[in-house]
């Protein structure tokens, strides 16, 4: 397949979610997360940790006085919000937020310097350090953030001003950085604006902007190394002492040029965001080499450095990668910003290439760590997603400082918060695209799409009843017959399928399995109806031997969702319990958890201290065993009923109780 035979995106604006599962969330975005940062982002609720980032930008615009206040990349979070907002004016109207966003924008150009540079940390607080500092201070990171913003409210309003403002800041950087002489030959510290800049190309049709995405990812890690130079020409000042950046080129993804990279090294969510931005460069310019080390990577984290629950980042030190098969559940760090970022690295590898995996991870970075990132309420949020934790432990072991038992309502370094909006807001242009003459269905979330097919409209009308039960519909709507394949995703979790169109099993030979992809190619008229069907079973999963944390252990998966064991169903110490193979299973409903989940009760044993007293260690004997009942919940709904201790891996052994 030719690389320049990429998918076509579906608009947001066409696709209507209506879901049991996810249309709340869409609409706690809207009704509360949204104003709920608004009012953060103005430091207007009591008790939270101070943003000051809208007061950063009225100060930068002349309209109050003070000095900047916060993280280096605090005005990123205002543009996470501002894209959010486009987001969801896109799919429906509101002339408030609206309004608001309206008046962000205006303070956004009133800070805008003439030049078209924009970044209050370096107009308030270092005005002569501009560009003196990319490898820690993130300038090129917040100018992405802003033009991914003004790309999303242009297309959603059709207002033009803070469009020209993201091209007046990308002007401004391409006047500065790139090949030429007396340029800057470097890239930020932080990818991003890699990937926004190619929104800007595809929102423009502005070669220069492409070319200029591509110059940041190639000239990553070459030689002489640009943080080497630009750490000499400061005399070695440094913003974030602690962490090294400007010498530690693997936790920036600059210790090779990017084509050499196999592995992930170092900060997760730089990792993801550089490869979503070599992805788009790849499927844009055709470029195979580009698209291979992208692969690479892919199949590195996914295959290698991934936690069960699509989380990445397994150290808390420069909230980064280690090594192959390094996945520690209890010290995990799986920052909520970097699943979503693997999230956008699926998306873009799915239009590339329609394969089955990038959606498979794409699906269950969102079921479980993603929503697992906010509260059911939307005001409360996780930066930090560990698969275990021991709240004893927390506070008295430093290796558990990071791990926190109940969300928190805001941070210093907020950038998840913004980010979890911004991802739900958008989620409709997640779940379908069309390549060549199929039309993929990626995602099972019920939803109506439109899409053109030979010049007229087609309308697939998606009932899904996931993530609970398996059973997907879908209905055509359209002025005629039409040739064309619908695409139906075979999940990794699904081990076998039955499809029927109007009610009539479909011959195998009207059908193939393509990539992951169940194709069902004929000539569609008005009024038909898809069934699939897709089982759901309880499914101990094992890590790969390697993982030695989860040897001799099992994680319980129901479809795309990741359980895990909580004190609040079954008592402290889950480290004591077991598991055999052969288990008898009860799901069940509960219409009164935590607004409605499918709890998973296991038979289980658990170990007893009889006998121990105050012996620390005794010679072998056989543990005794209590027969007990384990309850798993989905992972993504703990920490919502108080602080206790949490658990995904649970000990198997094969060997019975007397």
């Amino acid at each position: 397949m030719s690389i320049r035979s990429i998918s076509t995106p579906v608009q947001l604006k066409n696709v209507i979610i209506q879901d049991d599962f996810w249309s709340p969330y869409i609409s706690l975005i809207r009704d509360v997360v949204v104003p709920y940062q608004w009012e953060a982002l103005n430091d207007r609720i009591e008790g939270n940790e101070p943003s000051h980032a809208i007061r950063n930008f009225r100060i930068a615009a002349g309209l109050e006085q003070g000095d900047f206040y916060g993280m280096v990349f605090q005005d990123s979070d205002v543009a996470k919000w501002l894209e959010a907002v486009g987001y969801l004016l896109e799919q429906m109207p509101d002339s408030d937020l609206e309004k608001i966003a309206d008046e962000v924008v205006d303070l956004i150009a009133k800070a805008q310097h003439a030049d078209g540079y924009v970044n209050t940390y370096f107009t308030l607080k270092e005005t002569a350090g501009r560009w003196t500092n990319l490898a820690e201070c993130h300038e090129l990171y917040c100018a992405g953030h802003l033009i991914e913003a003004a790309v999303a409210y242009e297309k959603a309003t059709g207002k033009g001003k803070i469009l020209e403002v993201a091209c007046k800041l990308a002007d401004c950087i391409d006047a500065t950085f790139g090949p030429e002489d007396g340029k800057i030959k470097g890239y930020d510290g932080h990818q991003e604006i890699e990937l926004a800049l190619m929104k800007l190309y595809r929102a423009t049709s502005n070669d220069r902007y492409m070319k200029l995405a591509k110059f940041f990812l190639d000239e990553r890690g070459q030689s002489p190394h640009f943080y080497d130079l630009e750490f000499d020409r400061r005399n070695g000042e440094t913003h974030f002492q602690a962490l090294k950046m400007a010498k530690d080129k693997f936790y920036s993804q600059a210790h090779v040029p990017i084509r050499m990279q196999q592995t992930a090294e170092g900060h997760a969510v730089r990792v993801v965001y550089m490869c979503t931005g070599m992805a788009d460069v790849a499927a844009a310019t055709g470029d195979e080499e580009l698209l291979k080390a992208c692969r690479a990577l892919w199949h590195n984290i996914v295959n290698k450095r991934m936690y069960i629950t699509g989380s990445i980042g397994s150290m808390s030190y420069g909230e980064s990668f280690t090594l192959d098969y390094d996945l520690p559940n209890d010290t995990a760090y799986a920052e909520t910003c970097a699943s979503i970022g693997l999230i956008f690295f699926a998306q873009r590898m799915l239009q590339i290439e329609p394969r089955s995996e990038y959606a498979d991870v794409l699906e269950r970075a969102l079921y479980n760590t993603v929503i697992g990132g906010m509260s059911r309420d939307g005001q409360h949020f996780f930066y930090v997603n560990p698969l275990e934790v021991w709240p004893e432990a927390s506070g008295k072991n430093q290796n558990f400082d990071h791990v926190k038992m109940q969300r928190q309502r805001w941070f210093g370094c907020a950038c998840c918060p913004p980010n979890i909006a911004r991802l739900l807001a958008s989620l409709g242009s997640y779940i379908y695209s069309f390549h060549g003459h199929a039309l993929y269905a990626h995602l099972y979330i019920g939803s109506q799409v439109t899409v053109e097919v030979d010049g007229s409209a087609v309308q697939l009308i998606q009932h899904s009843e996931l993530p609970w039960n398996g059973n997907i519909s879908f209905e055509l709507k359209m002025d005629g017959p039409k040739v064309f394949s619908l695409a139906l995703r075979i999940p990794s979790w699904c081990a076998s399928w039955d499809v029927r169109v109007n009610g009539q099993p479909v011959a195998e030979s009207a059908t193939r399995l393509l990539n992951g992809y169940l194709h069902l190619e004929r000539k569609w008229n008005a009024g038909d109806i898809v069934h699939l069907d897709l089982p759901m079973n309880v499914s101990p999963m094992k890590g790969n031997p390697e993982i030695r944390e989860t040897v001799g252990m099992v994680a319980i998966q129901r479809g795309p969702m990741v359980y895990c064991l909580e004190e609040a169903d079954n008592g402290k110490g889950l480290h004591k319990l077991i598991i055999h193979p052969g288990f008898e299973d009860q799901v069940s409903f509960d219409s009164s958890l935590l607004g409605g989940l499918l709890t998973i009760d296991l038979t289980a044993y658990r170990i007893q201290n009889e006998g121990w007293k105050d012996q620390l260690y005794r010679v072998k004997d056989e543990d005794h065993l209590e027969a007990t009942t384990a309850r798993f919940i989905p992972y993504f709904a703990w920490a919502n009923r108080g602080s206790g201790e949490m658990r995904v891996w649970i000990r198997e052994n094969t060997v019975l109780p007397s």
